[in-house]
């Protein structure tokens, strides 16, 4: 039996031009050659010019799309960030009940009323009394009260821009990665198209005798190889699609197509000036300076709590005119004063005092800690992104050339019997992979830009300007 090919003309069309050809001349074989030749190079132009020339962010109904609006959409849909910035609002507003002063209390009381009789006039002494008492803490506790629960909204209110913008970042990743799984769908479905070309030109060779069974079965596993890259990349498109809907807070599913083709960029980055904003706008940078403010404050605060505190009474007792005389009986006006005493100091006092303190020594090592590694951070990121582009310029400039030429000549020796199917079918795959390892590193490019914006504390667009 003849072999049944997977893709192109069966056995019956095979069976049907041997026929008509009745044992062809030489050179109908080399017509065939030729037309797989010029197929090829025409197959080869096309995917290079998709490649490197389509427009990018072109969505299906001809709108553009871009991160810029998807990080804006981030900002206004984002339910988790939502709350955050609704907490930091809520410290905010709170501040100002640290500042103040405590309820002023009132109360009623009865004084000196006998118990024999209960008559509020036996008795000169015997008072209704009503009274005002309010609490004062020491002199400068509650304004630094008040301060250290501003401090601690602005602590709060800096760590969620952080967050806005570290999910910012996580956007940005998703997206070019959406984008260069679509560049891999969309290389895998060339390379699709080029081997099937490649297997209707090897049927018709093997039908006229010109080729051999092996060739045909080589180019059907590679098709089975990329029929299955692209359950892979159509399962690993889903789950990005998943994650973007995620963050963007989508009743629907996230269906927009990622950046088709991202811009090249020319830049150089400066390492000292990056050390430079970095230290000024990292968000956790900024935090952790609060927050030894803060700490500082409450140190000054634990100082305070070895003052007294003072409680202020005001009171009026009312009493009733002499049963006996009728004469009416003065009224009586109290003032008092009550001030704690620092008795437990140790336990107290001083213990809050060293809490304070080790604390604002735990802010400051922090903020050092920080200070010293956030420079090696921004260095190895710039690294990867100077290796990416150093990466990307070969693969553009060289080893596509090379590829190509490659690729050219392993067709023309196979079209006369120089080199086997397999080298030729190689050279060809090898070709579309580089475009594609091309893209990849043009995209890395973009996601350690991502990457270096959160570091520096901005938002990954605005780096896609430098």
């Amino acid at each position: 039996m003849g072999l049944r090919p997977l893709y192109g003309l069966t056995n019956r069309e095979i069976r049907m031009t041997i026929v008509r050809k009745a044992y062809p001349p030489p050179e109908d074989s080399y017509l065939c050659a030729d037309l797989l030749l010029r197929c090829l190079k025409i197959l080869g132009l096309i995917s290079f010019c998709i490649v490197t020339i389509t427009p990018g962010n072109v969505r299906a109904d001809g709108s553009d799309i871009q991160l810029p609006e998807l990080i804006e959409e981030l900002y206004q849909n984002n339910q988790e960030l939502l709350s955050m910035e609704e907490r930091a609002r809520a410290l905010r507003a709170e501040a100002p009940f640290a500042g103040s002063l405590s309820d002023p209390r009132v109360g009623v009381a009865l004084l000196n009323l006998p118990t024999d009789s209960f008559e509020f006039d036996q008795e000169a002494m015997t008072q209704k009394q009503l009274f005002v008492a309010q609490k004062f803490p020491w002199f400068g506790t509650l304004d630094l009260s008040q301060q250290v629960a501003e401090l601690k909204a602005l602590e709060f209110e800096t760590l969620v821009q952080g967050e806005w913008l570290k999910k910012a970042t996580e956007l940005a990743r998703a997206w070019y990665e959406l984008g260069l799984v679509e560049q891999s769908l969309e290389l895998n479905k060339k390379l699709k198209t080029v081997i099937t070309q490649i297997l209707r030109m090897t049927e018709i060779r093997y039908a006229t005798g010109m080729g051999i069974q092996q060739d045909i079965l080589a180019g059907q596993v590679q098709m089975s190889e990329l029929i299955d890259e692209e359950v892979n990349l159509r399962s690993k498109e889903q789950a990005i699609r998943g994650r973007l809907g995620s963050l963007l807070n989508r009743e629907s599913f996230f269906t927009d197509k990622g950046p088709e083709l991202v811009p090249e960029i020319d830049y150089s980055l400066d390492l000292e000036e990056y050390k430079k904003v970095a230290l000024q706008h990292n968000r956790q940078i900024i935090a952790k300076k609060v927050g030894i403010d803060r700490a500082r404050l409450e140190v000054e605060l634990a100082d305070k709590n070895y003052m007294p505190d003072f409680d202020l009474r005001l009171s009026y007792g009312q009493r009733e005119p002499n049963p006996v005389t009728g004469v009416d009986r003065a009224d009586f006006f109290s003032a008092g004063v009550t001030m704690t005493v620092p008795l437990w100091q140790r336990t107290r006092q001083d213990a809050k005092k060293e809490g304070a303190e080790k604390r604002l020594k735990a802010a400051e090592k922090s903020l050092t800690g920080i200070s010293r590694t956030l420079p090696h951070k921004i260095e190895s990121l710039l690294a990867e992104i100077e290796g990416a582009k150093e990466n990307f310029a070969l693969y553009r400039d060289v080893l596509f050339v090379q590829a190509s030429h490659l690729a050219e000549s392993s067709l023309a020796a196979y079209s006369v019997g120089k080199v086997e199917f397999a080298t030729m079918l190689g050279a060809r795959v090898r070709l579309l992979r580089i475009e594609l390892k091309t893209q990849k590193y043009k995209y890395q490019i973009h996601l350690k830009l991502a990457d270096l914006a959160e570091v520096i504390g901005t938002s990954p667009a605005t780096l896609e300007g430098i």
